[in-house]
C-alpha cells in the first residue's frame, strides 16, 4: 500500500481547540470555512473514529457499508475510488468483494485520518491526500466513485458531486451512503433525541474531543438535503439516473447514480 500527501500545510490540530462553538454549529452548511473545520475536527477525532462509529452504531455502519458495496454492484475488475474514505472502512469492505489489486484508491483531505487508513488491513489500497471537490484525477479513470459520510461535510455539494461523475467511466456507477433524517415522525423523534442528546456525551466522554466534532454531526445531518432533492441533485451532475435506498428505517441511505454509457 502507498500514501500520497499532496499538502502537508496546516495539518497539525490542537485536541483542545474548539472547531465548533454553539454559533457555528446554527449554520454549519453556511459557513464559508466550514472545509477548513471539517478537517481540522478529522484529524482530531481519527484515533477514535471507527471504534464510536461502531459503538454508536450498534455495529450496523458495517452491515451499511456492506449494503453499499452491494448496491454499487462490483465487477471483477473494477477500478474504484473512494472519495472522503477516512480511515478506509468502505474501501475495505469493497476490497472484501474480491477487487483486484491495485485497484482501490481511498482520497480524503484529512491527513489524521489517512494516517489510520494507511494502517489498516487494505494492503492493496492506494492511499491519496485530495479534497474532494478538485480530485487529482484524469476524466473516466474510474469505474466506481463512493463516498462514505462525507458529501455532507462538502464545503459544495454540486461541486463534489460533479467531480464524482467526472472521473467515472462511461457507464460507471457512483454509491453515496450518508445519514438522512427517517420519514417516520415517531423514529424521527426518538433517533434525532439520541443523536443530538445522548450520542454526542458519550462520545466526547470516550474520544476526549473538545472540537465540537460530535455536536456537529447531528446538526449537519438535520440541516442536510433530503433523499429527493438529493437525487436531483445527482442528475443535475450529469448522472442519467439517480435512486435512493433507505436502510435501518431511513436513519441512513444509499444512492446509487449511473452515468451514462457510450
Amino acid at each position: 500500500m502507498t500514501m500520497t500527501i499532496q499538502n502537508q500545510a496546516d495539518n497539525q490540530v490542537n485536541a483542545d481547540e474548539t472547531v465548533w462553538d454553539r454559533g457555528r454549529l446554527e449554520a454549519v452548511h453556511t459557513q464559508a470555512d466550514k472545509s477548513q473545520r471539517v478537517r481540522r475536527m478529522f484529524d482530531s477525532i481519527a484515533p477514535t473514529y471507527e471504534r464510536i462509529n461502531t459503538l454508536f452504531s450498534g455495529g450496523r455502519d458495517r452491515q451499511w457499508r456492506k449494503r453499499t458495496v452491494e448496491i454499487a454492484g462490483v465487477r471483477r475488475g473494477d477500478s474504484i475510488l473512494d472519495i472522503a474514505c477516512g480511515t478506509g472502512d468502505l474501501l475495505r469492505a469493497f476490497g472484501a468483494g474480491a477487487v483486484g489489486p491495485g485497484q482501490l484508491t481511498g482520497a480524503d483531505f484529512s491527513l489524521g485520518m489517512l494516517r489510520h487508513a494507511v494502517n489498516s488491513d487494505a494492503p492493496s489500497a492506494h492511499w491519496l491526500q485530495a479534497d474532494g471537490l478538485s480530485l487529482p484525477f484524469a476524466n473516466e479513470t474510474f469505474d466506481i466513485t463512493s463516498c462514505a459520510f462525507g458529501v455532507r461535510n462538502f464545503q459544495d455539494l454540486d461541486t463534489g458531486l460533479r467531480e464524482m461523475h467526472r472521473v467515472l467511466k462511461p457507464g460507471g456507477r457512483a454509491v453515496i451512503l450518508e445519514f438522512t433524517r427517517p420519514a417516520n415522525r415517531l423514529i424521527r423523534i426518538v433517533h434525532e433525541f439520541y443523536s443530538a442528546r445522548l450520542m454526542p456525551l458519550g462520545a466526547r466522554m470516550l474520544s476526549r474531543d473538545r472540537t465540537g466534532a460530535y455536536s456537529y454531526l447531528p446538526k449537519s445531518v438535520v440541516s442536510f438535503v433530503d433523499a429527493g432533492t438529493m437525487c436531483s441533485k445527482l442528475k443535475s451532475a450529469g448522472f442519467a439516473r439517480a435512486s435512493a435506498t433507505p436502510l435501518t428505517f431511513g436513519v441512513v441511505t444509499v444512492y446509487r447514480a449511473d452515468k451514462v454509457a457510450t
